[in-house]
């Protein structure tokens, strides 16, 4: 990554334009051409340093149910259960951790059915039982602002 890439990151992260053409203003503020930031966005999603872009919001208010998941992955699949849970699009957060519980992954879906759902699959294509359904029980926000 260069400068380039880590000033369209900081604006992304920070300051997403909510215009009807956010990439032009992006690249407006930035000097650079709408094709210049959409090509340098692609390759970055390539890289899988972007894994998505889209809007934050409170799931609970909108009726929303969102959970932490915790599951005991074999080191040798880590990066193939990995995978197959980034495909759900309730996944928000994926990462490794140390200890028997290694993978773990935020969930959010629109009902606790459709939640059971999701786990019940991840199981059934993963084989893997040893799945632990972690809800918060009270809710603290933090803004994440990482420095790229």
């Amino acid at each position: 990554m260069d400068k380039i890439d880590r000033a369209i990151l900081g604006e992304i992260q920070t300051n997403f334009p909510i215009d009807p053409e956010p990439y032009k203003v992006l690249a407006d503020r930035l000097s650079l051409t709408e094709d210049e930031v959409c090509h340098r966005i692609r390759n970055l999603k390539s890289k899988r340093i972007i894994r998505r872009i889209g809007a934050s919001f409170d799931s609970g208010r909108v009726g929303y149910v969102s959970t932490l998941i915790a599951m005991k992955v074999p080191e040798t699949r880590i990066e193939e259960v990995g995978h197959l849970t980034n495909q759900y699009a309730g996944v928000t957060h994926n990462y490794l951790r140390p200890g028997d519980y290694n993978l773990w992954f935020t969930l959010i879906t629109p009902s606790v059915e459709r939640k059971d759902e999701i786990l019940q699959e991840i199981k059934t294509k993963t084989g893997i039982d040893e799945l632990m359904d972690l809800p918060s029980k009270q809710r603290f926000k933090i803004e994440v602002n990482l420095e790229v």
